[in-house]
């Protein structure tokens, strides 16, 4: 039988690379003379660049760049040819912040990665956003790039406050000949009901009694550059990261779609009989955008069935079906919470041999 393992990250537990070979591990247990073909999935979220090296090759870099608290962090740029792909969660994640201090917090260091890549020679760079616990709409990355304004750029929304003017001329100027690519699945616009503020801020520390302030200094920074642009799907990706982008003339591709080209996962499915993913909680959110249901989209566009194994499974049957998903073995079910965060790798083996021996022929 030739099966597609294609899960995303357990965050916190396992890589998006660590959770495919646990899974083939454990499915190899008992399914020897299965064909395994692993393909590690992201969303441009962590693990992005960790995913198309995977797939594709390439030379990774370190570097060390700003992070979100103006304190050194290593990052790593991928270039192949004359391509680059860069993860923001490196410079600007979640796990830097500790969801603590988003209103000072800069994405300086994303703009970093952004100029390390040029200086590899990069003509086409994809940046990967998600998981950031950052919210100043971008502004560190256009000051690291060279953009200057009447307000420091790389203190956060609360640095910015009083904004008026905003020249993005030298940051312009820094990327001519630089296609950019920004690889993201969230929609949110900049600001307002549905922006990077109000939807995305309490995760990353934000008060609730400080969101409309926070979002207000975003009103005045996209008025001193773009409001339009502002409005524009996926402006606020990663606290607004994905405006920034787009002023620079960004491109906007989900990151899904950006993973799955670079692995040919299509392709991958219809040489299958079954495809597996996989991620840290399967709930009914999975559908916005995540991979568990990316996934799932290209197995039923193969004919190919898709089974999902993650640490926690949250719908029921219909809901499952509903994202594409024949069925869902969830971690915790099987040996518990202590074990399945304590070894995660074995847990996930222990689960895959579980299901193989149902889905196996």
């Amino acid at each position: 039988m030739r099966v597609l393992v294609a899960p995303d990250k357990f965050a916190g537990t396992l890589t998006a690379v660590e959770a495919a070979r646990a899974i083939a591990e454990g499915w190899a247990r008992r399914a020897p003379d299965d064909d395994l073909d692993l393909a590690p999935m992201a969303d441009g979220g962590p693990g992005f660049v960790d995913v198309i090296h995977e797939a594709l090759g390439g030379e990774l870099s370190v570097v060390t760049v700003t992070g979100p608290r103006h304190e050194p962090v290593p990052g790593v740029v991928l270039c192949r040819d004359q391509r680059a792909w860069v993860e923001s969660a490196q410079a600007c994640g979640l796990t830097l912040t500790g969801a603590e201090h988003a209103e000072s917090a800069t994405t300086w260091g994303v703009g970093e990665l952004v100029l390390h890549a040029i200086d590899a020679g990069a003509t086409e760079i994809v940046v990967g956003l998600g998981g950031s616990g950052t919210n100043d709409g971008g502004a560190g990355l256009l000051g690291a790039l060279g953009a200057v304004a009447d307000r420091p750029l790389d203190q956060g929304p609360a640095g910015l406050d009083g904004v008026t003017t905003v020249d993005l001329a030298a940051a312009r100027a820094q990327l001519h000949g630089v296609t950019l690519t920004c690889a993201s699945d969230v929609d949110s616009p900049l600001t307002g009901l549905f922006g990077a503020t109000k939807t995305f801020g309490p995760q990353k520390g934000i008060t609730e009694d400080r969101l409309p302030a926070v979002d207000a200094v975003l009103e005045q920074f996209a008025a001193a550059t773009d409001r339009r642009t502002s409005l524009a799907k996926g402006a606020g990706a990663a606290g607004g990261l994905g405006f920034a982008l787009l002023l620079l003339g960004a491109a906007r591709r989900p990151g899904f779609d950006v993973v799955a080209d670079a692995v040919d996962l299509a392709g991958r499915a219809r040489a299958a009989d079954l495809v597996l993913t996989g991620e840290g909680a399967f709930d009914f959110s999975s559908r916005s955008g995540k991979v568990p249901y990316g996934v799932a989209t290209v197995a039923a566009e193969a004919l190919r069935p898709c089974v999902a194994l993650a640490g926690r499974v949250l719908v029921g049957s219909r809901e499952m079906r509903a994202l594409g998903i024949e069925s869902a073995y969830s971690l915790v079910d099987l040996v518990g919470e202590e074990r399945a965060l304590g070894d995660p790798a074995d847990s996930l083996a222990r689960l895959a041999e579980r299901v193989a021996r149902s889905w196996s022929r």
